[in-house]
Order: C-alpha cells, then sequence, then structure tokens
C-alpha cells in the first residue's frame, strides 16, 4: 500500500507542471478578455509655491504636433494657463527637451525665460541631467508633471521624482500621447506602480491652487 501512494504522489507530481502549463494562457492570449479598470479619482490640490516645482516636458515642435501627436496640442492651453498660475506666485518651473530638441523648439505658448532650467535626456529626466540637484537646490518636496508623452516622459520622470521621495501631482488633462489608450495605460500605471501609487495625487489643472 505504501509503494502504491508513493507511486500515485509521483506520477502527480510528475504531471502536475504539464497541466498548469497546459492552463496557462499568457497577455497576448487573453488580450481580448481584459477589463477596463475602474478610473481613479481626481481631487483638488493646493501647493506651496516655494517647495513645489512645475515641470514642462518635451513640449516640442518635434513631439507635439498635429501630425504626431494632435492630442498635444490640445494640453497646451492647460499647460500654459497652469505655467501661468506658477510664475505669478513665483513657483520654480523647469523644461525638459527630447535627445532631438532645441531650447528654440519648445512651443511659444509655454516658451521658456532665461532664468528657467531646462534639462535634456531621452523619457527620463533625471538620468545623466542635473534635475535632482536642481530640484534639490530649491529645496522641492513635491513636482506637477506635465508634457509628453504620457508613457515616455511623463510616465518614467514621474517614478523617478517619486523614488527620490518626492510628491508627484498629475494633471491628467496635462499629459498627452498619441491614442487614448496609451494615455490611460500611463495613468493607470502611475496610480498602481509599487514606486507612485503611495505619492501621486491625481488632479485636472483648474484644480491646482498655489498658495
Amino acid at each position: 500500500m505504501k509503494l502504491f501512494t508513493t507511486c500515485v504522489m509521483a506520477c502527480l507530481l510528475l504531471f502536475a507542471p504539464h497541466a498548469a502549463t497546459a492552463e496557462y494562457r499568457d497577455i497576448l492570449q487573453e488580450w481580448g478578455a481584459v477589463q477596463v479598470p475602474e478610473k481613479p479619482p481626481v481631487q483638488a490640490v493646493s501647493v506651496d509655491h516655494s517647495t513645489t516645482a512645475l515641470l514642462i516636458l518635451d513640449i516640442e515642435e518635434l513631439t507635439c504636433n498635429e501630425e504626431r501627436r494632435p492630442r498635444c496640442l490640445e494640453t497646451v492651453p492647460r499647460i500654459e494657463a497652469l505655467m501661468r498660475k506658477a510664475r505669478n506666485a513665483g513657483m520654480p518651473v523647469i523644461y525638459s527637451l527630447t535627445t532631438r530638441g532645441t531650447r528654440e523648439s519648445i512651443l511659444p505658448p509655454v516658451t521658456p525665460r532665461q532664468i528657467d532650467p531646462v534639462v535634456q535626456s531621452s523619457v527620463d529626466k533625471f538620468f545623466n541631467t542635473p534635475l535632482a540637484a536642481i530640484l534639490d537646490d530649491m529645496r522641492i518636496k513635491a513636482v506637477i508633471v506635465t508634457g509628453t508623452a504620457a508613457h515616455g516622459a511623463v510616465l518614467h520622470t514621474a517614478t523617478g521624482a517619486a523614488q527620490r521621495g518626492l510628491q508627484v501631482i498629475l494633471p491628467v488633462d496635462a499629459l498627452s500621447a498619441s491614442s487614448l489608450y496609451i494615455e490611460q495605460a500611463a495613468v493607470w500605471l502611475l496610480h498602481t506602480g509599487p514606486a507612485t501609487s503611495q505619492r501621486l495625487i491625481l488632479t485636472r489643472t483648474a484644480d491646482i491652487s498655489v498658495q
């Protein structure tokens, strides 16, 4: 009896992995079964101008145009309004460029002033740039992240900010990508991500007040 039981257990152990493998379906096989999650809440937020910085990421002719990313153009007036609100309150405004961008290629509505720092990198604007040092020198505790692309500079720079202990404020009407799906995915990743979920506030530009 003991020998029989041992043989049965051995067979179960032998075939169980194959059974599990047969039942498993990867994400591409389950693609059509994915359900859209409940949208995360947004909230009004009040920020301190002396400890908060506005980041305007990659709003350039190359990345923000009718042909490549028309939704980006729709966000520019909102980013401009937020920029003016920040400047009027004395809040620092920091810009970024793509690897091919120039200071002059930033769209006119949100053109940087001479005193505004501009960093240049790929998707993570902390990588190989002085951004972390700039924020540290300014004693910044929170950043408002705006710009394009949602799944590029916005996602990676917001994550980098959270990893450095900063509060991340994300106005959902001031980010853009080439499709709604990409914007939704980027917001969801930041809302649920292990590095960002505890440091993220979702809001809209009109709901940000600067003290």
